[in-house]
Order: structure tokens, then C-alpha cells, then sequence
């Protein structure tokens, strides 16, 4: 027999143990393979579904992310127009507050210069009350030092009142 040319009895032999095997594989090892191929396939499919849920749940994140940092930044922009303008208030209290001040120490200041124009003119006119009697005095002491000339003052004088 050629190596090519099949012989019938080995045929026959390979395709009963080829049947033997399959029906032994069936009864044993084939309900157990496509338990295990459906659990398999099961598996895939959950875990596509848990991947497919998972996607999305990282772009919701990614969008509440988005949020989030939008939301952080309204408020970062919200604070620092606080801060602006609570530095402004600050400034323009302060600005208020140093020309109140100002204005208050300057009149203080014109007060305290007309208080003491006032004492300077009322010491002058002191100095010149004084220096006016002295010098009254020095020019009565010599007008009047005679008696003949003391009496005829007193007479001017008497004319000049008018009594009643």
C-alpha cells in the first residue's frame, strides 16, 4: 500500500476512536468548556459594560472637574474684586481720615496763631500803655514842677468842664 493511498481498516479505526472521543468529550469536557466559554464571555461582556461605565464616569468627573476649577476660579476673581475693593474703601477712609485731620490741625494751627496775635497786640499795647504813662509822667513832672504852672492847668481844665 503507497503511503498515500488510505487503507479502509485504518480508516474505519481513526473515525470510530475520532467518534469514541467525541462522545466521551461530550459527556465530560464539552459542558464544562461552554460553561466555561459563556462565564468567559459573560465576563468580557460585564467587564466592557463596568469599562463602558467607568468611561463615562470619568468624563462626568472630567466635566465636574471642569466645573469645579471654573467655580474656583469665579470665586478667586470674586475675592480679589473684594480685596480691590476693600482696599480702595481703605485707602479713600484713610485719604478722608488724614484731611479731616489736616483740616483740623491747620485750624488748630490758624486758633493757636490768632490766640497769640491777640497776646502779642495786648502785650504791645501793655508795653505802649506803660512806656505812654511814663513818658506822661516824666513830661507832667516837668510841665507841672512850678506851682504857677500847675495852677494854671488846673484852671484850663476847670473851664473845660461844664457843670450842671
Amino acid at each position: 500500500m503507497g503511503i498515500l493511498t488510505p487503507d479502509p481498516g485504518l480508516v474505519f479505526w481513526t473515525t470510530l476512536s475520532f467518534v469514541i472521543l467525541l462522545l466521551i468529550l461530550r459527556k465530560v469536557a464539552w459542558k464544562p468548556i461552554l460553561r466555561a466559554l459563556k462565564v468567559r464571555e459573560e465576563y468580557i461582556e460585564f467587564s466592557l459594560r463596568d469599562a463602558a461605565q467607568a468611561k463615562m464616569e470619568i468624563a462626568r468627573i472630567g466635566e465636574r472637574q471642569k466645573e469645579i476649577v471654573e467655580e474656583g476660579r469665579r470665586q478667586r476673581d470674586d475675592i480679589i474684586r473684594e480685596a480691590r475693593d476693600l482696599k480702595d474703601g481703605i485707602i479713600r477712609e484713610a485719604k478722608e481720615a488724614a484731611q479731616k485731620e489736616a483740616v483740623r490741625i491747620i485750624q488748630q494751627t490758624h486758633e493757636q496763631m490768632e490766640r497769640e496775635k491777640k497776646e502779642a497786640i495786648l502785650g504791645i499795647q501793655q508795653q505802649i500803655s506803660e512806656l505812654s504813662l511814663e513818658i506822661a509822667s516824666k513830661i507832667l513832672r516837668e510841665e507841672l514842677s512850678s506851682d504857677i504852672r500847675q495852677k494854671s492847668v488846673i484852671k484850663q481844665h476847670l473851664q473845660d468842664f461844664t457843670f450842671n
